[in-house]
């Protein structure tokens, strides 16, 4: 669609000299506009501009504080969950129609395939179409947002459940947006979760592709961004927020087979609408 503007908007904190995103979405084949999002508490905010130049938009950290459902009392400051809500006015301001939140961290962004022994993985060169693509299922579906899966769904390979369904009713990290249609996120910490799971419950519709994945830097392992606040909460803080919205499908639970980690368990039967089979439709007479 020609009257579609497309944006890509990096959300980022202290880490003007590390923002690998930007060449990846180069690298990767997206040729449209790039805009770094900071708040007004980085102290990096000369730099940013000193590289980017007028592709920096800043948003006032207390004004999206308090418009948005923090979940935590404390309110922390060192968290994304006030950019993710800030991105819709910012997009608003710049005549933006549709965009992509995404991580400042991203190496990679690849197609994944069965070759029939084993998933492989190809890197994609024509973002500009996929996004496109992303796009026109939005508008088609309803979906509020769409996101890339991660290397995370598809451990186990090709007989992975998750592969087997290729689309899953979760989005995370990145996320296209429709301007016209804000999202709305919650809870200071684990806002993607908190998010598709209590709005999913509602009967929106969140959903990853896992065909196409990206890849990042390991979770707490890279400087800046929110590693500070995952080290300082741990990752019990981090998942309860979830369970505490949506009690009757979430719960804590352990994961990893040798370094085991405290994680948000979803138990998707009881999480989000389904559609019933044509099968158990009533016959009449």
């Amino acid at each position: 669609m020609d009257d579609r503007k497309i944006a890509v908007f990096i959300l980022t904190h202290g880490r003007a000299d590390n923002v690998q995103t930007y060449k990846t979405l180069r690298t990767h084949g997206y040729t449209g506009d790039i805009y770094l999002i900071i708040d007004d508490e980085d102290e990096q905010e000369g730099r940013y501009r000193e590289i980017y130049g007028d592709k920096v938009e800043q948003f006032c950290k207390e004004e999206y504080l308090q418009k948005s459902m923090c979940v935590n009392p404390d309110k922390p400051r060192k968290v994304i969950l006030y950019a993710r809500n800030a991105c819709f006015d910012i997009a608003k301001r710049l005549g933006v129609t549709h965009f992509v939140e995404m991580d400042d961290d991203y190496s990679a962004f690849q197609w994944r395939y069965d070759d029939g022994k084993k998933l492989r993985a190809k890197e994609c060169t024509n973002l500009d179409a996929i996004f496109q693509a992303f796009f026109d299922f939005m508008e088609a579906s309803g979906a509020k947002t769409v996101a890339f899966g991660q290397g995370g769904d598809l451990i186990g390979g090709k007989n992975n459940t998750r592969w087997q369904k290729q689309v899953l009713r979760k989005a995370m990290n990145s996320f296209f947006c429709i301007t016209e249609k804000p999202i709305g996120f919650i809870g200071s910490i684990n806002e993607d979760v908190n998010t598709y799971v209590t709005k999913g419950n509602r009967g929106e519709l969140f959903f990853s592709f896992l065909r196409i994945i990206l890849v990042q830097g390991e979770t707490q392992h890279n400087k800046g961004g929110m590693t500070e606040t995952y080290l300082e909460s741990g990752t019990y803080a981090k998942s309860f927020p979830t369970v505490m919205l949506n009690p009757s499908c979430t719960k804590i639970s352990i994961m990893g087979q040798t370094g085991k980690r405290i994680h948000h368990k979803v138990y998707w039967r009881f999480a989000v609408p389904e559609i019933i089979n044509q099968r158990y439709k009533k016959q009449r007479g």
